[in-house]
C-alpha cells in the first residue's frame, strides 16, 4: 500500500519528476541499494529476513485491495531475490 497516492515504486517521485520510471518488481536488496524509500529501512530489512513479499499499490484506486488479494499484477512487487 502507499501513503503518497502513487501506484507503485518509482525511480523518483513521479509527482515531481515526469521522467520517473515505475518498477513492476524489485528485490529487497535492490530497493535498499538504490535507496528507493519503499518504507522504513528496518521494516524492509525485517521483511527481507523473513522472506515476506510486499506489494506497493495505490490504496485509493478502485478495487485495488481486491485486485491485490486475487493475485492480479498491480503496483510493485518487492521480493527476496
Amino acid at each position: 500500500m502507499t501513503k503518497n497516492n502513487v501506484d507503485g515504486i518509482y525511480t523518483a517521485d513521479p509527482r515531481k519528476d515526469p521522467n520517473a520510471k515505475k518498477f513492476d518488481k524489485v528485490s529487497y536488496l535492490e530497493a535498499l541499494n538504490m535507496r528507493l524509500q519503499v518504507m522504513d529501512a528496518t521494516a524492509l530489512s525485517l521483511c527481507l529476513e523473513n522472506k515476506l513479499p510486499i506489494i506497493v499499490f495505490d490504496l485509493q484506486a478502485p478495487r485495488s485491495i481486491e485486485r491485490a488479494v486475487c493475485g492480479e499484477a498491480i503496483g510493485t512487487l518487492v521480493y527476496s531475490g
